[in-house]
């Protein structure tokens, strides 16, 4: 999966747009920063699986798409990089 950009919340209700490096139904890892001071951070299903949570430096960080949505949305990701050659 090439990285994505996706829109995380941070607990004081500010929106971050931060780089999806890899994303799987049981975990997105995400990093906020960029170069050598940049933090990696991963993300797991809430217990009602309506969100992803997980926490850099103290910071609840959360992303709020469900399971369900996520799934679909890796599905359509491999589903477009898939192409088919002809001769």
């Amino acid at each position: 999966m090439a990285d994505a950009k996706i829109k995380v919340q941070v607990e004081d209700n500010q929106i971050l747009e931060v780089v999806a490096s890899d994303k799987a139904v049981d975990a997105i890892w995400i990093v906020l920063g960029e170069g050598l001071h940049n933090v990696k951070c991963k993300l797991t299903p809430t217990r009602n699986n309506l969100a992803y949570a997980g926490s850099i430096m103290g910071r609840e960080i959360i992303y709020k798409r469900s399971v369900e949505e996520v799934r679909a949305d890796i599905a359509r990701e491999e589903h477009d990089s898939f192409q088919f050659r002809t001769r």
